[in-house]
This record gives C-alpha cells, structure tokens and sequence, in this order.
C-alpha cells in the first residue's frame, strides 16, 4: 500500500498554475485567482512555505464570484489588481517548479491549501482548496495534474 505524500511539487504553466517559484527572501509560493466555494464566494490567495518546503503562510484576498460558470467551473476571479499586489509582496521572484508539503488552513471557516485524500483504491492526490480545480498524483513530480 502506498504511503501518503510528505511532499509534492507544483510546476508554473499556461492553464492553472501560473505562479509558482520563489520570492525574493527564497519563500516559494503559489498564488492562484480561481479558487472558489461554489456558488458563494472567490479568492485570490498566495501559498507561502520556507525554502526547505514547510508551510509558512497563507494570504487571502475574498473577491466577487465570477458569474456564468457552470457549478464547479474554476475561472479567474478577474481580480488583476489583487493578483499584480501579491505578487508586488514577493519582490524579485522567479517563476519555477517548487517541492512543498501538503496543508491546509482555516480562514474565516474555509479551507484552504492542498489537502491529502485517497481514492477508494488506496491511492492518494492532493488537490487544492477550496474548488478542488486541481489534483496532483504519484509520481508528485507536478509534471500533469487532473482539473
């Protein structure tokens, strides 16, 4: 049987995952502008862990639901201005693959971060919270994900 991930690594892309890498003070990050509660509410947040992959922190900004998404549709959240200040915050940061562990987080009694779950086969993923918009699989290399 599998054991679950201690550690996982997100890859920056041109589809869900365009900010990912390390800040200026060697933070890596994660930032996203499509994470929702279906039909209540959106989020901009940044995903903050130490260098060695810890969890550090997490920001987040609530922001208007975008309308006209089928239930469950990820999309922007149209907050550029929100998404250009967080990633002010970080200073100097590059865009790359960063290794991290799972976490999750309550803020204002909604989870938040990427939470360890198994199929009913045993196997194991991490997906992203809230919106679940993202799933990571073995062999945790970031390399696919399911949506």
């Amino acid at each position: 049987m599998p054991e679950a991930p201690t550690q996982f690594t997100i890859v920056p892309d041109d589809y869900h995952v365009p900010y990912a890498g390390t800040a200026e003070d060697g933070r890596k990050f994660f930032l996203s502008d499509e994470l929702f509660v279906p039909g209540e509410s959106a989020y901009v947040a940044v995903f903050l862990w130490q260098a060695d992959g810890r969890f550090d922190e997490i920001r987040v900004d609530e922001v208007a639901s975008p309308g006209g998404l089928p239930a469950g549709q990820a999309s922007s959240a149209g907050a550029d201005n929100i998404v250009k200040t967080r990633l002010a915050e970080l200073g100097d940061y590059v865009l790359e693959p960063i290794e991290v562990e799972p976490f999750t987080q309550q803020v204002d009694d909604v989870t938040f971060g990427w939470k360890v779950d198994q199929y009913e086969d045993g196997t194991y993923y991490i997906s992203i919270e809230p919106g679940d918009f993202i799933a990571y699989y073995e062999p945790w290399d970031g390399l696919e994900y399911d949506t």
